[in-house]
């Protein structure tokens, strides 16, 4: 395999809710609203599976610093626009009071086609996701990557939770979405594969027998893109705050560099199996950074701060090549602000001992999350 550096571009894909500023329940996106981002974004927005959503995704960015910059522009033109129909943004991957059954699909071929193919489980797909693309050449280079990165994606997972309400009810959970995507298909950890050659062959075998028309039908949390020469991480929830979005952009970015630096030395990172990793994406996605995760070396449960210390430790070579250190070093704040679903549901408990109802307690968790989407920006 060879051992020349990636580029290790990185690109952005968020989706955002669209809420009516005045109910704050969810809001399908007037045409004209979609529209006027085409024109101004140029490719870079697009509706989603529900019309009460919005997707944007960055340029191919060489540091997190342009990624910034092209968020912040995608953000705000977005935010900007919406306010013209007294529509506002959230990026949350569950909106925490409005109800499933009470959305439209948009009337696209593809999303009509989402919808005969998978009946009654793609109607509950009220959840936003973000996906981090990482620029990897070499098409054996990016399998043998992905299957060591995707011991790491719990830890990325537990760091971007907003999804603790669905339906008006505390689930318990830090990401309810991925409760949610994971009744979907061809979901969940990708298998370990040799090379490029068997991820091909599976792919081929799917499309010959007419189950699905490409690949971009495969929706691990971690795939080969089908699109880009990239690796796709697409496990994390989205989050509110441009920097914890930026955060995770960067850790992605440096985790699959560090990996490729341990190749260049004749190392690897262990490979275990999904059956162990799966166990720690099911503590992220119940217990966000709150009770830690599973340290399969050491075979025993670790605080999450110690992982997180360890990460950055680990990175700091290659986030510093990447000029990518400082938005490292801000996940070490996550462990003094918590996480989205840990701010949710601050709001909620201060909002009920205001003697607030239950609605507008729920409601104050709303306008906390067009607050926290507007901040950076």
């Amino acid at each position: 395999m060879s051992l020349k550096e990636p580029d290790f571009t990185i690109g952005v894909e968020e989706e955002y809710l669209l809420v009516d500023k005045d109910s704050l329940d969810l809001a399908p996106a007037p045409e004209g609203l979609m529209s006027a981002c085409k024109a101004e974004l140029e490719g870079q927005v697009s509706p989603e599976f529900l019309n009460c959503q919005i997707e944007i995704g960055t340029a191919v960015c060489k540091t997190v610093g342009e990624a910034r910059e092209d968020l912040k522009r995608l953000r705000s033109t977005v935010a900007r626009v919406a306010g013209q129909f007294n529509l506002a943004p959230i990026a949350a991957s569950c909106h925490p009071f409005s109800d499933w059954r009470q959305q439209h699909h948009t009337d696209r071929e593809r999303y009509n086609e989402l919808r005969d193919d998978l009946a009654g489980v793609v109607r509950r797909m009220l959840i936003c996701g973000m996906h981090v693309h990482v620029g990897i050449e070499s098409p054996d280079q990016r399998v043998d990557l992905m299957n060591q990165l995707k011991y790491f994606l719990p830890h990325l997972l537990a760091m971007s939770c907003s999804s603790p309400f669905w339906q008006g009810e505390d689930t318990g959970l830090n990401s309810y979405r991925l409760t949610v995507f994971d009744n979907l298909p061809r979901t969940g950890l990708p298998p370990r594969m040799e090379g490029w050659g068997e991820f091909e062959r599976s792919v081929n075998a799917m499309t010959q027998i007419g189950v699905i028309e490409d690949a971009s039908k495969i929706w691990w949390d971690l795939r080969p893109s089908s699109r880009f020469p990239t690796i796709e991480s697409r496990i994390c929830d989205v989050s509110p705050t441009l920097e914890t979005t930026l955060t995770i952009a960067a850790l992605t970015q440096s985790l699959t560099r560090m990996l490729w630096r341990l190749a260049t030395r004749n190392q690897r990172w262990r490979l275990y199996d999904n059956f162990l990793i799966s166990e720690n994406r099911w503590r992220a996605q119940r217990y966000g950074i709150n009770e830690g995760l599973i340290d399969w070396g050491r075979r025993e449960i670790v605080p999450f701060k110690d992982l997180l210390h360890e990460i950055v430790e680990l990175v700091e070579e290659d986030a510093t090549t990447m000029e990518s250190l400082s938005e490292i070093e801000n996940a070490l704040a996550l462990l003094t602000t918590g996480t989205s679903a840990d701010r949710q549901r601050g709001v909620y408990r201060d909002a009920i001992q205001a003697d607030y109802s239950h609605q507008d307690a729920l409601c104050a968790v709303v306008r906390h999350l067009i607050d926290e989407f507007h901040a950076d920006l």
